[in-house]
């Protein structure tokens, strides 16, 4: 069964139309980057994935199922700057959010175990009991992306993980998200994203230009960076 299917979707804000005719296929365990201007569309096309907006025409399947119905199928990983620092609670706290299920009230063993575990292979459970005010951006986006994967999601959403955060942080965060073993659609304007041998790249700008992930067999020991890509790609098509 395919992770994603999107289908003739189209959506419009008030009178305009942010996404045309968007057909796009993802399969179980592939890595996809959804790149773009800003403004053209992006985010809007995650949050249609995610559930949160309807669309105006056409329809999206998560596994089969309509967004609102897959919801305990997906982790979701906002931009750590949409998140609000002033909560008083502990990274730990945070973490277990991403067990609650509806009717659920309370946190089991099973539920901190698996909180726990999360957080050792993330390698932040050493600062479980602080506040994440106190955290570096590369460690707050590590813990919304424990929150996501401690429900064992079947894909996980992210939205621009490497926003404002150090050079050093960005690259802790895509060597996570490559080494992930689960489906991952990613929305992203960093282009080192295309760097991390995703499998398709997804072009948005009302419309979609869907590309294979480039073969870059990049040396261990050469520099290779964004203008290597770009030469690599000659992607004037997508307007890059």
């Amino acid at each position: 069964m395919r992770a994603v299917e999107i289908k003739n979707l189209y959506f419009k804000y008030q009178n305009e139309w942010v996404l045309e005719n968007i057909n796009l296929e993802v399969e179980d365990g592939e890595f996809v980057a959804i790149v773009g201007p800003n403004g053209g569309g992006k985010t809007t096309l995650l949050r249609l994935m995610l559930g949160f907006l309807k669309p105006t025409e056409g329809e999206i399947k998560i596994y089969g199922k309509p967004p609102k119905e897959a919801s305990s199928f997906m982790g979701y990983v906002p931009q750590y700057t949409s998140f609000s620092l002033d909560i008083p609670i502990t990274v730990f706290d945070i973490v277990l959010q991403g067990r609650l299920e509806r009717g659920k009230f309370f946190y089991s063993k099973k539920d901190k175990k698996k909180a726990l575990e999360i957080m050792e292979k993330l390698k932040i459970k050493d600062f479980k009991d602080r506040k994440i005010k106190d955290l570096s951006g590369g460690q707050r986006q590590k813990v919304l992306i424990a929150r996501a994967l401690v429900s064992e999601p079947k894909i996980v959403l992210m939205d621009e993980p490497t926003s404002a955060i150090d050079p050093k942080g960005q690259k802790e965060i895509l060597d996570l998200i490559e080494s992930m073993q689960i489906t991952r659609v990613v929305v992203s304007h960093d282009i080192k994203i295309l760097l991390r041998n995703v499998d398709k790249i997804v072009y948005i700008h009302k419309k979609a230009v869907i590309h294979e992930g480039p073969k870059l067999n990049i040396p261990k020991d050469k520099h290779f960076c964004e203008v290597e890509l770009i030469e690599f790609l000659k992607a004037d098509e997508c307007g890059i």
